[in-house]
């Protein structure tokens, strides 16, 4: 098969597509036939080195094809059945034939687009199973979502309001960004630069995939039994120190979430949650924005933009035919 592989940390100029040979499924896994594979952030990270993983190696954390081959154990799928999956373990979403758990692999909806698809396993489903699983986000609360015109911010601000939200409000760091974001339903958008002059007290759940300054802003913004999200460090602005006592006289909490940590641990809770995701998508209640889809080969001009900032939405890349 021929994959974009990661040959060197060198960022996106490190990327190279190569002949390799297919992965073949263990027990408890599923081949599958990559069509197209959604492009995330964390795969430009991936390119950098930010994780020490043995090169070269295949980036990709999620994708949508057809069933390759069931491996050993593996029952309630057949070969050539349309799928989206999380290929978040070991990688592989930028091959021709990626493997991962059966429990992250889900069958389309019935009619639904294999490239919209591709789009939906990483962001929506943890937006989902955070405010959901993680956050418990109760209906009438208020909710602040950071880079919320981007693939992941786009998600949490829409699932809040499925689940009740009364007042959903992003923050994205440049203005034109801001339409974007205000297109999506949010309440209001603020810019990044404006966190520290904005009332204090206001949310009771704050969604933050950058990090940074903004995440020590965003403690003041919370009530008491408020909850901050840390979903991400987009910002690489190393660790946050967060002083307990902020914690305990504000009466707050800061909650972690892994989307990888929970797919290997527990594979078939997250694909129950792909699975309500993809059909949230599939019906129209929530909107995935497939802002480009480019050919595979294209992976490192996109994780560039990816890496700088300067996208909107999701783009999907498109393989060519085993």
């Amino acid at each position: 098969m021929k994959a974009m592989q990661i040959t060197s940390y060198d960022g996106p100029d490190g990327l190279s597509y190569r002949e390799m040979p297919a992965p073949v499924p263990g027990a408890g896994q599923v081949a599958l036939d990559v069509e197209f594979a959604g492009a995330n952030y964390v795969e430009a990270l991936f390119a950098g080195g930010f994780v020490n993983i043995p090169l070269p190696w295949v980036p990709g954390i999620e994708a949508s094809g057809r069933i390759r081959v069931l491996g050993g154990g593996v029952t309630g799928l057949a070969p050539g059945r349309p799928v989206a999956a999380l290929t978040i373990n070991a990688g592989g979403g930028y091959g021709q034939v990626a493997v991962t758990h059966a429990g992250l692999v889900a069958p389309l909806p019935p009619g639904m687009d294999p490239a919209l698809a591709a789009a939906v396993p990483s962001n929506t489903t943890t937006a989902l199973l955070v405010l959901e699983r993680v956050a418990h986000l109760q209906p009438g609360e208020h909710v602040l979502v950071h880079a919320a015109a981007g693939g992941l911010g786009s998600q949490f601000g829409q699932i809040a309001r499925l689940l009740g939200a009364a007042r959903v409000v992003g923050v994205v760091g440049s203005e034109h960004k801001r339409q974007t974001a205000l297109d999506l339903g949010y309440d209001d958008v603020w810019m990044r630069a404006d966190l520290a002059d904005q009332e204090p007290g206001q949310f009771n759940v704050i969604a933050d995939p950058v990090s940074g300054a903004g995440r020590q802003a965003s403690l003041g913004l919370l009530r008491l039994g408020g909850r901050l999200l840390a979903v991400g460090d987009a910002a690489q602005d190393g660790d946050q120190q967060i002083a307990s006592n902020t914690l305990w006289f504000g009466g707050i909490g800061v909650l972690g979430f892994n989307l990888g940590a929970l797919s290997a641990a527990q594979p078939h809770t997250v694909g129950t949650y792909l699975r309500r995701a993809l059909a949230l998508v599939a019906s129209g209640e929530v909107t995935v924005h497939v802002a480009e889809q480019a050919p595979i080969q294209d992976a490192p001009r996109i994780l560039a933009a990816l890496r700088d900032g300067t996208t909107i939405g999701k783009t999907v890349l498109v393989h060519e035919t085993a």
